[in-house]
């Protein structure tokens, strides 16, 4: 029975519905599930959002092509892996460095984790739903290129809230 509910069910858009199985079909704040291109790693993400913004700083740069990543913030606790397994970089020069996650087939980048915060940084574009994310600020902007565009009205920080 519990090897039946990892399994992936396909249910048609118009009638999904956030249930969490694991907590006797309680409502949850947010459920997202999406995956890489080529299908190979597929991922489910339950929680609170802990933060969904765009990040302008240098290194997304890099990861995105040189756009800013955008991004949902969920709860560790709340996220895994459905099918395959992700492969993983973390620069070994830098003192804090964040380990992403990608496949390893296709390359699409999935997500990031940051030492000492209890997230998974869930990439939008790898959401089945992506318009689920509703941008709540944008970040690092003090590495931002003239080509990049923040929405009007969306808060923006140089670095991260309160720092």
């Amino acid at each position: 029975m519990i090897g039946a509910l990892k399994k992936k069910i396909a249910i048609p858009r118009s009638r999904r519905r956030n249930i969490d199985l694991k907590n006797n079909n309680r409502e949850v704040v947010m459920r997202l599930e999406g995956g890489c291109y080529c299908g190979e790693v597929r991922y489910v993400a339950e929680g609170d959002p802990m933060m969904q913004a765009q990040c302008h700083c240098r290194e997304c740069q890099y990861i995105s092509g040189g756009a800013p990543n955008t991004f949902i913030a969920m709860p560790a606790a709340g996220f895994t892996y459905i099918t395959g397994q992700p492969k993983q970089f973390r620069r070994k020069d830098l003192e804090r460095a964040v380990t992403r996650e990608f496949c390893a087939e296709c390359g699409t980048h999935l997500v990031t984790k940051v030492p000492g915060l209890p997230a998974a940084v869930v990439k939008v574009g790898t959401l089945d739903e992506p318009e689920k994310f509703k941008p709540q600020m944008a970040i690092y902007t003090c590495d931002m290129q003239e080509f990049h565009t923040i929405p009007a009205g969306m808060k923006t920080f140089e670095k991260l809230p309160g720092h």
